[in-house]
Parts: C-alpha cells; sequence; structure tokens
C-alpha cells in the first residue's frame, strides 16, 4: 500500500476529485497554502494499493495542468531609502508536486 500526497492549485481542485471519486479512489483533501507566491493549495491525501499508484498518478498528471500567472516582485527599500518599483514578472504555477510514501499499516473505523 502506498500514500500518495499531491499538492496542487485550488483551481484544479474540484476536478481533480470529480476524477478520483469517478475512479472509484477515496482521498481527503486540505486545505494549504504555498509558500512562494503564498497562493490557495489543496492537499490530497491518497491511500491505495499498490498495483493502483500509476493509475492515480496518471489521473493527477491529466487534470493539473501548469499555467503562467503575473506576480508583482515585492517592494524593496535599500539603505538610502529609494524604492524599486514592483515590476509584474511571468511565473509558472500551477501543476501538481507529488509525493509517494510507502504504508506499513491502514486501519479505517
Amino acid at each position: 500500500m502506498k500514500l500518495i500526497m499531491a499538492v496542487i492549485q485550488d483551481k484544479d481542485s474540484a476536478i481533480l476529485s470529480d476524477e478520483l471519486v469517478e475512479a472509484n479512489i477515496r482521498a481527503t483533501k486540505l486545505p494549504s497554502t504555498g509558500g512562494f507566491l503564498r497562493s490557495g493549495n489543496t492537499t490530497f491525501m491518497i491511500g491505495v494499493e499498490d498495483e493502483r499508484v500509476e493509475e492515480v498518478l496518471a489521473i493527477i498528471k491529466a487534470n493539473c495542468e501548469s499555467r503562467e500567472q503575473f506576480m508583482a516582485a515585492p517592494v524593496s527599500i535599500d539603505a538610502t531609502l529609494e524604492s524599486t518599483l514592483a515590476y509584474p514578472m511571468e511565473v509558472l504555477v500551477g501543476g501538481a508536486t507529488v509525493f509517494v510514501l510507502p504504508i506499513e499499516s491502514f486501519h479505517r473505523f
């Protein structure tokens, strides 16, 4: 048995959840926040048998897309109290960060 932890962007959460339900895969959703952009994420915890890991990874890959997004760089003030203007910059967001962990035992009460 494996535990798949997938951190995805909130925009992809509903569709991924629907696809997992359709494939009869149980998952627990947890709200989370990214460190770089401080944007909303969702972390899925999915416990599956070893033979279904590739199926779950394919579902995640198909439904969690990367996209380009503009963000303003933080404004900084140097020692002379001159500020630098924050120009928007384009960054790649979305997709999924996935961890597959071995599970020693699993219990459902």
